[in-house]
């Protein structure tokens, strides 16, 4: 990787301005408002010292596309409670930022897209009203993939036409990964406590990985979609971004719960709100079934050395570690293309019409495009926006079998089986490779996942923080059954503890010379 490789500068100025509230984690900055030391308002106005510093000035990160003019203001609510003996729960006076695909008032809702540069939903995303009743700060909204994503097979992770490219703090010239690039940039550089990112197939978990933080993928049905520009309800979700496990189960319990705008909340099991962070246990490898996944990912050079360590990190800690496979790998890919190109054109022409969006249908988008391409599509097309357009109705007996076949071969046949066969708690495997060169024209040179059978399946995964490849980080990916976030979040926590594998980036220019 990276063998044309240049040298590495210095951190920027701005980063070598110590910053009072580096890598601090919820817990302590909620024990220091407790204390007295410290409110909401001075906590954002520093984040916001450093959006400005960082992300728009500096090493100019990009990864926050709009600043909630609300935001200090909310921030002084807070505090007033505060004073009044109030406090909502351990997100109270957090600044979070959200991934602009998620409504949020009074922001705009883009996804990128010079296409609804003006649209401004008139109510929040279910997600984010729970956020604000547990009394989180929104700070604002942080670019991404456009269109998460699915917009052309050779666009370019990170970038989007209202945002341009969010930069990897750890290489500035290299690739954040996407869709929920700036959640995961902005995190990674301290822009915010937490962030919220969204996932139809490893948009959570590959920036996560790729800019040295985690990130989880929830179940499907587990937090609400209500709001969010979608690709598909088969896959789709919003999850937690944070720098460290109990940051994100924190932020998941503040999420999570049943929604009658999502039919897919439906199915939660048990209780709605959950107290994920109560689960979290340093000794909780002991006694664990882990299946590690031995793939071509895993043998690649730089990151073969880092999974014989973590699993000798389970090993020691207690855990029974398996070497497995998945039955069926990757057999999905097909009809996980067939289901997402008839989803999105059902989706998105919904979400239009019900959001009463500048452009009413996914055709207007593209003639949209097509009529703004020097801006829009200066870099990569839009042939998925395309192949979704083509496509039939909800009811076409092509698409009714690829969803049927994609979700059996990833879940039932696929993780449940492994699982099954060895009595595992969980399967575990190198979330992605290190991130690639950024060449805008040339698409991604994606080095490959292990998230793909979670996503299809809509089962969730966990990637946390496995150590560095010359000075790229790397993360380990936790994947289980369908609501099996305690689980994940108690041993990817206690693998955290041991590791402590998170180090906050040096925005260099590159990564080392060889």
């Amino acid at each position: 990787m990276c063998c044309a490789c240049q040298r590495t500068s210095s951190a920027s100025p701005a980063a070598a301005q110590p910053f009072p509230y580096q890598e601090a984690g919820i817990a302590e900055l909620q024990a220091r408002m407790t204390a007295g030391e410290l409110d909401s308002v001075t906590l954002t106005d520093a984040y916001l010292r450093r959006i400005a510093e960082l992300d728009r000035a500096g090493p100019t990160l990009r990864s926050v596309i709009e600043i909630n003019p609300a935001a200090r203001r909310e921030a002084a609510q807070r505090d007033a409670e505060r004073r009044a003996g109030r406090v909502r729960g351990p997100l109270h006076g957090m600044p979070v930022l959200l991934k602009d695909n998620i409504g949020a008032t009074p922001m705009h809702n883009t996804a990128g897209s010079l296409a609804l540069k003006n649209f401004r939903p008139q109510r929040d995303a279910f997600l984010v009203q729970r956020l604000r009743e547990a009394g989180a700060v929104i700070l604002g909204k942080t670019n991404l993939s456009e269109w998460a994503n699915f917009r052309s097979t050779r666009s370019t992770s990170g970038w989007s036409a209202l945002g341009g490219q969010t930069r990897n703090p750890y290489a500035l010239d290299h690739n954040p990964c996407g869709s929920s690039s700036g959640s995961a940039v902005a995190v990674a550089a301290n822009l915010a406590v937490a962030a919220v990112g969204t996932e139809t197939d490893g948009s959570i978990v590959c920036p996560a990985a790729a800019n040295g933080i985690v990130g989880l993928k929830p179940t499907v049905g587990l937090v609400s979609r209500d709001g969010i520009i979608p690709i598909s309800f088969s896959q789709d979700t919003a999850g937690p971004m944070a720098r460290s496990v109990a940051d994100a189960a924190l932020l998941l319990g503040a999420m999570a719960g049943r929604d009658e705008s999502d039919p897919a909340t439906a199915a939660m099991p048990g209780r709605a709100v959950y107290d994920y962070g109560a689960r979290l246990r340093p000794d909780a490898l002991r006694g664990a079934r882990i299946g590690v996944l031995r793939n071509a990912l895993g043998d690649r050079p730089e990151i073969r050395p880092l999974l014989d360590q973590a699993v000798a990190v389970l090993r020691a800690a207690g855990a029974t570690v398996i070497e497995t496979t998945l039955p069926g790998e990757d057999g999905w890919e097909k009809d996980e293309l067939t289901v997402l190109l008839y989803e999105f054109k059902h989706g998105l022409n919904r979400y239009f019409g019900q959001w009463r969006t500048p452009v009413g249908s996914l055709g207007a988008l593209i003639a949209f495009n097509r009529a703004h391409a020097a801006q829009e599509m200066p870099f990569f097309a839009q042939e998925l926006l395309e192949q979704a357009d083509a496509a039939g109705s909800l009811n076409d007996p092509a698409y009714i079998a690829a969803r049927g076949n994609a979700r059996r071969l990833a879940g039932p046949e696929g993780i449940d089986a492994a699982l099954r066969a060895d009595r595992l708690d969980a399967l575990v495997a190198p979330t992605t490779g290190a991130a690639w060169r950024t060449t805008p024209g040339q698409g991604d040179a994606y080095p490959g996942g292990s998230y793909g059978a979670a996503a299809v399946a809509g089962y969730p995964s966990l990637s946390v923080p496995m150590g560095h490849a010359d000075g790229l980080p790397l993360g380990l990916l936790f994947m289980g059954t369908a609501w099996s976030e305690p689980r994940l979040l108690e041993l990817g926590h206690a693998y955290e503890q041991l590791t402590r594998a998170r180090r906050p980036p040096a925005l260099a220019d590159t990564v080392p010379a060889h």
